[in-house]
């Protein structure tokens, strides 16, 4: 992370704006801008292209395993969080008593909405946060436990250790909600030992909304008939046969239409940054941006609504003021991008950030508030 000056060189809009609002949406890679041209140029001059286009996904799919150590065939590739928990809750077969899904209190709306409309089972939200909450609420009746791996709002980073043990001993699922992590910490499937695990692009993985991928342990996708699936779930998409499913093999059966093929040339472009980089390299250099954001936060006197201990939490560090939807405006008039939710407004620095471009945050929301 020593070479900066030529990371940043390759966000055009670092140029004239801080863009510290990678828990909402990363900056523009040049390399990802050239992707999303590459799919119009070969639309505009070939009509359509779908070898090349099914390869580019197909591509991004391969990556993106990669990325978190699974095979390709245990990733689905989905429209966003909601499509892949939608189609793991659905799917979810209720044995007996055992039909309860616990929910964070902390995990972005879409997972409780989800969870909620599922008229076949039970929902009870858990304040994970909370000393003993995991061994009071998971039980024998517990069959899927959801779970952020950082908060969106204020990036606490949830103990994933703890969640799969109990669950396992319940013989309970659990489903990892990445959106916030992925990108920006290191990410093992097989080390964490989770059933499912889910991530859009435009946060920190550089990309932009549409594309998703869903990873599903190839032991348990193997058990599930998909509730929710489509053509490109099918061993044989190209057979078009309607009047028969043969389903895909592991979690590809959870690819539903037409992928979408320019969120996946965007998709592709920006993994292939992230991989060469290396995320270890960049979960160790935002730690040190993290740490330092809490230090002249609190040497401001600003109300952090984040764990005050940099390894408890992400790069987003959450300052609770009033009115934070207007502040957000107010610094986006002064080229500062910053992401509000509720009553906090939120830091979030990615590995082409640095300390200077912090510090000017900081004190323009002093000045503002």
């Amino acid at each position: 992370m020593n070479e900066i000056t030529n990371i940043r060189n390759e966000f055009p809009i670092l140029e004239h704006k801080i863009q510290l609002s990678s828990c909402s949406q990363s900056a523009l890679h040049k390399n990802v801008k050239s992707s999303i041209n590459q799919y119009i140029n070969s639309w505009e001059n070939d009509g359509m292209d779908w070898e090349l286009w099914m390869e580019v996904c197909e591509d991004a799919r391969k990556k993106f395993a990669q990325l978190i150590n699974a095979k390709p065939s245990e990733v689905a590739i989905v429209s966003s969080v909601s499509h892949a928990i939608s189609s793991v809750a659905v799917s979810l077969q209720v044995e007996g008593e055992k039909n309860e899904l616990l929910v964070a209190e902390n995990d972005f709306p879409c997972i409780g909405h989800v969870a909620l409309s599922q008229n076949d089972k039970n929902v009870k939200f858990v304040d994970y946060a909370r000393k003993n909450s995991l061994q009071e609420n998971i039980s024998e009746n517990t069959l899927l436990v959801s779970v952020p791996h950082v908060s969106f709002y204020n990036g606490a980073i949830n103990n994933i250790a703890d969640t799969v043990r109990l669950a396992k001993e319940n013989n309970s699922l659990v489903f990892v909600d990445a959106y916030q992590s992925a990108g920006q910490l290191d990410i093992d499937v097989k080390e964490m030992d989770v059933d499912f695990l889910a991530a859009g692009m435009q946060k920190y993985l550089l990309g932009i909304p549409g594309i998703a991928f869903l990873y599903v342990k190839e032991e348990v996708a193997e058990k599930m008939t998909p509730k929710i699936t489509g053509w490109f779930g099918q061993e044989n998409p190209f057979s078009f046969d309607g009047k028969n499913v043969t389903y895909a093999n592991g979690a590809i059966r959870f690819d539903s239409g037409t992928f979408p093929m320019i969120n996946g040339f965007a998709a592709s472009s920006a993994l292939e940054i992230l991989l060469k980089i290396g995320v270890k390299n960049i979960e160790k250099y935002l730690q040190e941006l993290s740490s330092f954001t809490l230090e002249y936060s609190q040497q401001q006197n600003l109300h952090i609504a984040s764990p005050l201990d940099p390894k408890k939490k992400g790069s987003n560090t959450a300052i609770y003021v009033p009115n934070a939807n207007e502040l957000e405006a107010a610094l986006k008039k002064e080229n500062i991008l910053l992401s509000a939710r509720n009553d906090v407004i939120r830091i979030a620095p990615h590995f082409y950030n640095t300390k200077e471009e912090i510090i000017r945050a900081i004190d323009t929301i002093v000045r503002f508030t």
